[in-house]
């Protein structure tokens, strides 16, 4: 059964891994290997990590006690993070994690999400009713990626 819980500090370590795994096994099949290692670099801040988390106020996904992914919903219908572990992929967590976005944004009052996604989740995101509103390139240290902004109205 996967819960979806409040994020809380000592989720940080956890949460970069999930991140740099996704990014360098899940988007690596999207993106150059340059991209990738720009995207989630072998060396980064941690403190730098953990106030983003902290500030982000993330939505974490467990199951058994091991956490599994993570997301969160912005008061203006930005959602900045969506990674699932590498290894759980396709196992529904992205779904749950969905759900609940969707369902804190309800009580919310949020009347449209949108987010910059990735080549890789870009299915996954039409999927859940997310529509394409524009293509971008973006820079990642020094490294020029291709995303999507992707929205759903309610």
């Amino acid at each position: 059964m996967i819960i979806i819980r409040n994020y809380i500090d000592s989720d940080a370590k956890a949460l970069w891994d999930i991140f740099f795994n996704t990014v360098r096994h899940i988007n690596a099949r999207d993106y150059s290997k340059v991209q990738v290692e720009a995207w989630a670099p072998d060396s980064f801040d941690f403190e730098v990590w953990k106030k983003v988390m902290t500030r982000l106020s993330p939505f974490v996904a467990e199951i058994d006690g091991v956490i599994v992914g993570y997301t969160d919903l912005q008061d203006d219908g930005l959602i900045d993070h969506f990674f699932c572990h590498y290894k759980f992929q396709g196992q529904g967590v992205g779904k749950a994690l969905m759900n609940h976005v969707f369902s804190a944004g309800h009580k919310a009052g949020v009347m449209r999400y949108y987010s910059n996604v990735s080549i890789t989740a870009r299915p996954f995101y039409e999927h859940c009713g997310f529509t394409l509103a524009k293509e971008q390139l973006i820079e990642v240290r020094g490294q020029k990626l291709i995303n999507f902004v992707m929205e759903k109205f309610i």
